[in-house]
């Protein structure tokens, strides 16, 4: 009899299906069993339970959920909801935090860590918006902070262009707009990934002719790249300071500024696809064993761990310095 339960929720597409296969079959190994398609779209909560499929959330050791492309609100509100009740991967205190570009960028420009610069303000007080223009050089990239694939990204040439988004920008339901500073660079970047704060993979992705965006949605394509310490080094500071036990750190080359600029930090990072891997892209076992060491320490930790109050995760402490003081005198 396995000694811990563990869900999962992976993207099945791309070779998700047999990454998940290969995942369970080394927790089982282990004497850990699996449940997959978990999906919380699926969930009912109900009398302090949470069920889904017929199993019953709430009496799992972990919950793992990796699959950016079909997450909706209902199913982030439940995510929420059960990390209050187990270990989750990514913890959603992080995973949360990672969602907003600007609450990113803010936790990232807070601890040192060099990223994009950007202003946020009301969408209805955008002077504030276009004397940093004019600091900028009359350029800069309008972003959704929530994101994902390059879509919603319009880059403004001029103070002019910011004059006939108007329109578009009082239509829109979110409050704020917000812009970055724009980049001169390659038009490619680096994608780092790391689990449990330890280097896994580097690559990149170069964007389309015509164009300057590198996702891959966006028609970008993926490279290889040799893993630059300067640039690795960045990722993992950055990764640690957002909370996330996986992430994918995307970095750039400022050539204005010559310096390494992390762009974005996602709590997704696909493993390499069968055409990748056949590229030459082999570290999805890498980062198999290394997720599974994570899960096993986690759930045999938990279960020797006495019941203990709150603990803050390292996102709310960075973000509410004064909470870990806080609850350590509660």
């Amino acid at each position: 009899m396995a000694r811990h339960r563990v869900g999962l929720w992976m993207y099945e597409n791309c070779g998700g299906k047999e990454i998940e296969q290969k995942i369970v079959k080394k927790l089982r190994e282990r004497e850990i069993d699996a449940l997959t398609g978990l999906n919380l779209a699926q969930a009912t909560a109900f009398d302090g339970n949470i069920v889904c499929n017929g199993q019953q959330l709430n009496e799992l050791d972990l919950f793992f959920s990796y699959n950016a492309g079909q997450q909706t609100p209902y199913q982030v509100y439940l995510y929420q909801v059960l990390n209050s009740m187990m270990p989750m991967i990514n913890n959603y205190q992080s995973f949360a935090l990672t969602e907003d570009k600007f609450r990113t960028a803010h936790v990232l420009k807070t601890n040192g860590i060099t990223t994009t610069d950007y202003v946020i303000c009301n969408k209805h007080n955008l002077e504030q918006v276009r004397a940093h223009m004019q600091f900028w050089g009359g350029k800069a990239i309008c972003k959704p902070v929530d994101g994902w694939g390059g879509n919603g990204i319009i880059k403004l040439e001029s103070e002019r262009d910011l004059d006939l988004l108007m329109p578009f920008i009082h239509h829109q339901q979110a409050p704020q707009f917000y812009i970055e500073r724009v980049i001169e660079n390659d038009f490619s970047d680096y994608r780092i990934d790391i689990v449990d704060n330890k280097f896994v993979a580097c690559y990149g992705r170069k964007a389309a002719p015509g164009s300057w965006k590198t996702n891959v949605t966006s028609g970008g394509s993926v490279i290889k790249r040799e893993p630059v310490p300067e640039v690795v080094e960045l990722a993992l500071k950055a990764a640690k300071v957002t909370g996330l036990e996986v992430a994918g750190v995307d970095i750039i080359y400022d050539v204005e500024h010559q310096r390494y600029v992390v762009i974005e930090v996602n709590g997704i990072p696909a493993f390499a696809t069968p055409d990748q891997e056949a590229f030459g892209l082999d570290f999805n076992d890498t980062k198999i064993d290394f997720l599974v060491d994570l899960i096993d320490r986690t759930v045999t930790k938990d279960s020797k761990a006495p019941a203990k109050g709150f603990i803050p995760s390292l996102s709310e402490a960075l973000i509410k310095p004064n909470l870990l003081t806080e609850e350590a005198a509660v």
